[in-house]
C-alpha cells in the first residue's frame, strides 16, 4: 500500500502527466455528460421501458454497451463513435486492396492527412446512414410513449442532424484525447462507455442471484470469480510473446568494439488485436441490419445472428474470428521486411541464414503462435453466449468476453503502459517490481480500437 502511495505521488509529481491526465479526465466528463441528454422531441421520463427492452435484445444491447446506455435512452450520442470506426475500418481495408490508396499512403504525411479527410466524409455519411435506421427504431411501440407529438413534424430532420453532430463530436473528443491526453483517444471513449455499463449490469446480476437465496449468491461469488480468471487470460494473451533471439555482428572502430550484444525479436501471440472480433462482429451484423426495426419477429438466418447464445451463431463466430485472424495479422505482418532491417543492421538470428531464409524461419514462427492465438481469441468471442446460456444477466454476460472485454483489458493496458513509460523516463519505479507492463501493438490507428 505504501508503495501505492508513493507511486501515485510519483505520477502527480510529473507535470506534463499530470496534465494529460487532467485533460482526459475532463473531456471523458463530457462524454459522459452528453450520453445523458436526451434528443429533442422525447419525453425523458418515458424511456426507461423502452431501455429495458433494449437491453434485454442481443444486438441492440451490444450496441448499447458500446454506446455507454446513450442507445437505450435516445442521447444525442447514441451512435456514438462506431460510425467512425466503421469508416475507419473500411478505409484501411481500401489501402491494401486497392494500388492507388496504397501509393497514397506511401507520400507520408500528405498522404495520411487526406486519407484523414476523406475518412471523416465516410464517417459523415455513415453516421447519416445509421441515424436514418435509428429514427426508424424510435418509431416503435417500445419508445412510441415517449415521443412528442408536438414535435413530430420537426423530428426525423433535428434526429438525423443531431446524431451525425453528436457522433462528429464525439470523434472531436477523441482526436483531443489522443493529441494533448493519455492514451488512444476512441479507444479510451469505447472503454469507458463499456464500463459506464459495468456497475449497472453487476447490480441487476446480484439482484437476479439474490432470489434465489444463499445458493443465488454463492453462484454470484463463482461468477465474478470467473470474471477475474478471464481477464487474467487476456492479460495473459494480450502480453504473449515469442522471443527470436538475434545476434549482432561485432565492429571494431580503432580500439572499440560496436556490436556483438544478443537481443531478442518480440512477436506478439496476438499480433492483429481486436480487428479480427470487430471483423467478425461487423459482419454478422449484415443480416440483421435488414430486420433492424423487426428483431424480435425476425425468422430463419436473421433470428439465428441476433441471438448471441445460438449454437450456430457461436459456430459461425468462432470460424470468422479464426479466419480474420490469419487474414489481418498476414496483412500487418512482413517477415521479409523484418528480415531486411535485421541484415540492413548486421543483425541474425543463430543458425539461419541472412535474406530469404530469415524471412521464411521468421514467418513459420508467426504462423505457429497465430493458430493458438487465433483459437483462443475466438473461445473470447464466444465466451458471453456460454454465459447467457448458463443464466447470466444479458448485461453481464457481455462482459464476460467479447470485444468489450478485450477492448477494456487493452486500453486500461495500453495507458498504464504510457504511465509506466512517463514514469521511468524520469527515473522513478515502474508500476510493477515483476517487470514492464506491455500494452497492444500499434499495427495501425484502426488496431486500436
Amino acid at each position: 500500500m505504501k508503495k501505492f502511495i508513493q507511486t501515485l505521488k510519483n505520477i502527480w509529481s510529473i507535470e506534463e502527466l499530470r496534465n494529460k491526465i487532467i485533460t482526459t479526465l475532463a473531456l471523458i466528463l463530457v462524454y459522459r455528460v452528453g450520453t445523458h441528454v436526451v434528443l429533442p422531441g422525447l419525453d425523458p421520463n418515458k424511456l426507461e421501458a423502452a431501455a429495458a427492452t433494449t437491453n434485454n435484445n442481443g444486438l441492440l444491447g451490444l450496441f448499447d454497451t458500446f454506446a455507454g446506455g446513450a442507445f437505450s435512452h435516445a442521447s444525442i450520442f447514441a451512435l456514438g463513435v462506431m460510425p467512425y470506426i466503421s469508416a475507419s475500418i473500411f478505409m484501411q481495408l481500401m489501402t491494401i486492396l486497392v494500388p492507388q490508396m496504397q501509393k497514397l499512403q506511401k507520400e507520408g504525411e500528405s498522404g495520411r492527412k487526406k486519407i484523414n479527410q476523406w475518412t471523416r466524409y465516410l464517417t459523415v455519411g455513415v453516421t447519416a446512414l445509421q441515424a436514418s435506421a435509428y429514427y426508424q427504431y424510435l418509431q416503435t411501440p417500445a419508445y412510441q410513449p415517449a415521443l412528442l407529438q408536438g414535435f413530430h413534424q420537426y423530428f426525423f430532420a433535428s434526429t438525423i442532424i443531431i446524431l451525425t453532430a453528436g457522433t462528429l463530436f464525439v470523434m472531436w473528443l477523441g482526436e483531443k484525447i489522443q493529441d494533448k491526453g493519455l492514451g488512444n483517444g476512441t479507444s479510451i471513449i469505447i472503454m469507458i462507455g463499456i464500463l459506464g455499463r459495468l456497475p449497472q449490469a453487476i447490480i441487476q446480476e446480484f439482484q437476479s442471484k439474490e432470489v434465489r437465496g444463499g445458493g443465488g449468491l454463492l453462484i454470484f461469488l463463482i461468477e465474478i470469480a470467473i470474471l477475474v480468471a478471464i481477464i487474467m487470460g487476456l492479460i495473459i494473451l494480450i502480453q504473449g510473446l515469442r522471443k527470436i533471439p538475434i545476434n549482432y555482428a561485432k565492429q571494431i572502430i580503432g580500439s572499440r568494439q560496436f556490436g556483438g550484444a544478443r537481443q531478442f525479436l518480440p512477436i506478439k501471440v496476438n499480433s492483429a488485436g481486436v480487428m479480427p472480433i470487430i471483423f467478425a462482429q461487423a459482419i454478422m451484423f449484415l443480416p440483421t441490419l435488414f430486420s433492424f426495426t423487426q428483431l424480435e419477429s425476425a425468422q430463419g438466418i436473421v433470428k439465428i445472428f441476433s441471438n448471441h447464445s445460438n449454437p450456430w451463431y457461436m459456430v459461425i463466430y468462432a470460424v470468422m474470428v479464426i479466419a480474420f485472424t490469419f487474414l489481418y495479422t498476414a496483412l500487418i505482418f512482413n517477415p521479409k521486411q523484418m528480415s531486411e532491417d535485421l541484415k540492413r543492421n548486421n543483425g541474425f538470428i543463430p543458425g539461419v541464414k541472412p535474406g530469404q531464409p530469415t524471412a521464411d524461419f521468421i514467418g513459420a514462427i508467426m504462423d505457429k503462435i497465430t493458430l493458438p492465438g487465433a483459437v483462443f481469441l475466438a473461445i473470447v468471442g464466444i465466451l458471453p453466449g456460454f454465459a447467457q446460456m448458463l443464466g447470466v444477466t444479458q448485461g453481464f454476460s457481455t462482459f464476460f468476453g467479447g470485444t468489450s472485454l478485450l477492448i477494456m483489458v487493452g486500453v486500461i493496458l495500453d495507458t498504464l503502459q504510457q504511465i509506466e513509460t512517463h514514469l521511468l523516463m524520469r527515473q522513478y519505479d515502474g508500476l510493477m517490481k515483476g517487470g514492464r507492463i506491455q500494452g497492444r501493438q500499434t499495427v495501425s490507428p484502426a488496431s486500436n480500437f
